[in-house]
C-alpha cells in the first residue's frame, strides 16, 4: 500500500462529496464527521524529533499514510540539535530504527567527502565507540550529519512533514464525549486540522498528551509515592557538579540583609524524599570547534548582567579552577559540551514554568537560558577573574559557523531534560531500573544510569551556596519498558500513544530519556498504532503477542543479551 491519504485514491475522488465525508468519517473507527481541512491519515504524529521521523518510518514501512507535524522549521529535536554523543550505556540494548540511524551514522563518516575540518584516521571518539572498526555502528555526530541522515529518511519513504504548525493547546483536540474518548482530529494555531485514527506525542514536552487530557505529572514525586529511596528531594546524593566549600550566596559576602545573588533560594528545607514543582535543569548542547576557519568567537551578548556569573567567579576563586564543562569530542574537530563542576551550562533552577508554559513564555524562557549560556561563555573566555588557564582554554573554542547557521552558530533547539511525564497503565519506577520489578509487556529496552541533573540552587545551612537535586546511581543491566508506560489509562483516550513524556516517576524517567531509547519507543509506539488500526482496538487492547512478534521481526531488542553488537 502506497503511503498516501485515502482522500487521494481515484475512487474516493469520484464519490459526491456528501458521500465523501461520511466514507473518511467511517474510517476514524466509525467517528462521527470531522470538521478538518484534511482528510484522514491513519497514524497522526505531533513532533518530528527523532523518536517521531523513527515512529514516521515505521507506519510506512507497515504501509499505511503518516503525517508528522513540526511547530518549527527543523527535525530531529535534541538528534539534531547538539546532542551528538550518544549517552545509552549499552549499545546491544539498541535495536531497530534506532540502531538504523548509528549504522548510517557510520556509513555517514566512511566516505572522506564528510571530513572537512579534520583527517578521518586523526578523529578519537568521544563517545561510545570503543573498535571503530570492528562495530556497524558510530556513536557520535555532527548535528548537520544527523539532519542529512533523518532528511534521507523523510525522502526516502515519502513522508508528509509539515513544518511551523504548533497544536492549538486550548482547544485544538476534537474528541468524541464518550468514555473512554478517542481523538477525531487536532487543530493548529494557524486553524489548519489534522484527523487521523491513531495520534502520536513525541514531543519533549507532551503537549497533545495534555491538551487531550491525559492524566501526567511534572516535577519529582515523594519517595513515599511509589515506595522508591531516591525520588524527591536529594540533598545528601547530591555530591556531584557542586560548589566549592565556602562560596557565599549574599550579593554582599558575609551580609544577608544585601539579598541573595541571582538564582540562589532561601534554604532548601524540605526533607530528603519529599515531592515538590521542581524538574532537572536545562541548557544547550553546544557545538564548539578549535578549528580557526570554523570557529565563532565567544561574544559578549546584549543584556549581559554580570550578577548572574558572581556565583561562578567566587567559585573559581574559592579553588574550582577546573573547566567547567564535558567536551566531548565530535568529528571535524567539532564537540557535544554538556554541563560540569558547579556552575556551568545548566540554568539551574530556571525551567520549572516550561513544562506548562505558554509557547510566549516558553519562548522567553529558551531565550533567556540562551542568554546565560552565551554570557557564561564570554565570562569564561575573558573575564580577569578567571584564571589565565581557564580563560586560554575556552578562548581556543566557539560555536561553528557551519552548524545552525541561522542562529550564527546557536541552536534553537533547549536540551529538555524532563518536562511533563504521563501517569499511564504502567508507571516505570526505581523498582523497574533495578530489576526488583520486570514488566511483562517489553517494547524496548534503557539501559542508563538513574541520573538527575541538579534541580535547585539554595543556602545550605552552613550559610554557604550548595546546589540540590543531583541523582547518578547504576550498577544494573539493561531493563525492559514496558508497552503500559506509553499508553493512557483506558478510561482516558483510546487512540494515543507517548513515547516521550512516557509514564515514570522522576527518577527512572532520569534513565530512560535518552534519544536512543526514545527512537526505539517512537518505532513501538507506531507498530502498535498500526495493529490498533489494523484489529479495530483501542491502543491498549492490542494484541501484545502479535506486538511482541512485529517488534522483534523488525529487530528490535526487548531482552537484553549482554553480548556486544
Amino acid at each position: 500500500m502506497t503511503n498516501k491519504p485515502l482522500s487521494h485514491h481515484p475512487f474516493v475522488r469520484e464519490i459526491p462529496s456528501i458521500f465523501r465525508r461520511l466514507l473518511l468519517a467511517a474510517s476514524l473507527f466509525g467517528a462521527a464527521p470531522v470538521q478538518a481541512e484534511n482528510q484522514p491519515h491513519d497514524v497522526v504524529i505531533y513532533g518530528a524529533t527523532a523518536a517521531g521521523i523513527a515512529a514516521a518510518v515505521q507506519t510506512a514501512r507497515m504501509g499505511r499514510c503518516v503525517v508528522v507535524i513540526e511547530p518549527t522549521d527543523r527535525v530531529g529535536g535534541l538528534t539534531t540539535g547538539g546532542l551528538g554523543q550518544t549517552d545509552i550505556g549499552k549499545k546491544g540494548a539498541v535495536g531497530g530504527i534506532a540502531r538504523e540511524f548509528y549504522e548510517a551514522v557510520k556509513r555517514h563518516y566512511a566516505d572522506p567527502a564528510a571530513w572537512k575540518w579534520q583527517d578521518r584516521d586523526a578523529y578519537r571518539s568521544g563517545g561510545q565507540t570503543v573498535n571503530a572498526a570492528e562495530e556497524s555502528a558510530m556513536w557520535t555526530f555532527e548535528p548537520s550529519a544527523a539532519l542529512a541522515i533523518l532528511r534521507g529518511w523523510i525522502a526516502a519513504n515519502r513522508l508528509e512533514v509539515v513544518h511551523g504548525e504548533r497544536l492549538d493547546r486550548a482547544a485544538g483536540v476534537a474528541m468524541t464525549r464518550g468514555i473512554p474518548g478517542r481523538i477525531l482530529s487536532i487543530r493548529m494555531e494557524s486553524g489548519r486540522s489534522f484527523a487521523g485514527r491513531v495520534f502520536i506525542d513525541a514531543t519533549y514536552e507532551g503537549d497533545l498528551m495534555a491538551a487531550a487530557g491525559i492524566r501526567h505529572t511534572v516535577g519529582r514525586e515523594a519517595n513515599a509515592t511509589y515506595a522508591e529511596t531516591l525520588n524527591g528531594v536529594q540533598a545528601a546524593q547530591a555530591k556531584h557538579h557542586q560548589f566549592a566549600s565556602g562560596v557565599d550566596p549574599y550579593a554582599k559576602p558575609g551580609d544577608p540583609s544585601s539579598g541573595l545573588l541571582p538564582f540562589v533560594e532561601q534554604g532548601g528545607g524540605d526533607a530528603d524524599g519529599t515531592g515538590d514543582h521542581r524538574i532537572q535543569a536545562y541548557t544547550f548542547r553546544m557545538c564548539l570547534t578549535d578549528h580557526p576557519e570554523n570557529r565563532i568567537p565567544f561574544h559578549k551578548p546584549e543584556g549581559y548582567d554580570a550578577r548572574w556569573y558572581e556565583l561562578l567567579l567566587r567559585n573559581v576563586e574559592a579553588g574550582q579552577t577546573d573547566v567547567p564543562w564535558i567536551n566531548s569530542a565530535m568529528p571535524n574537530r567539532k564537540t557535544d559540551t554538556n554541563n560540569r563542576l558547579g556552575f556551568s551550562t545548566d540554568f539551574i533552577g530556571q525551567s520549572y514554568e516550561y513544562p506548562e508554559a505558554s509557547y510566549a513564555r516558553r519562548c522567553e524562557i529558551v531565550d533567556r537560558h540562551r542568554l546565560y549560556q552565551q554570557g557564561l561563555m564570554w565570562t569564561l573566555a575573558n573575564h580577569p577573574r578567571v584564571p589565565e588557564t581557564i580563560r586560554d582554554e575556552v578562548s581556543r573554542w566557539g560555536v561553528c559557523r557551519d552548524e545552525f547557521t541561522a542562529g550564527s552558530g546557536w541552536q534553537t533547539q533547549i536540551y529538555v531534560r524532563e518536562a511533563r511525564r504521563m501517569v499511564g497503565l504502567t508507571v516505570m519506577t526505581q523498582h523497574h531500573c533495578q530489576g526488583q520489578k520486570t514488566v511483562s509487556d517489553p517494547i524496548g529496552m534503557a539501559a542508563y544510569t538513574m541520573d538527575s541533573h541538579h534541580v535547585g540552587r539554595f543556602v545550605a545551612p552552613d550559610g554557604c551556596v550548595r546546589n540540590e537535586g543531583d541523582v547518578q546511581v547504576g550498577g544494573f543491566p539493561p531493563y525492559p519498558i514496558g508497552y503500559g508506560a506509553i499508553v493512557p489509562r483506558a478510561e482516558q483516550c483510546s487512540n494515543i500513544l507517548v513515547p516521550i513524556c512516557l509514564s515514570a516517576s522522576h527518577i527512572a524517567y532520569g534513565s530512560i530519556r535518552m534519544e536512543p531509547v526514545f527512537m526505539v519507543l517512537g518505532q513501538s509506539a507506531a507498530t502498535a498504532a498500526v495493529h490498533a488500526i489494523e484489529q479495530n482496538v483501542a491502543v491498549q487492547n492490542v494484541s501484545y503477542q502479535t506486538l511482541r512478534e512485529r517488534l522483534i521481526a523488525d529487530g528490535q531488542v526487548l531482552q537484553w543479551q549482554p553480548t556486544p553488537r
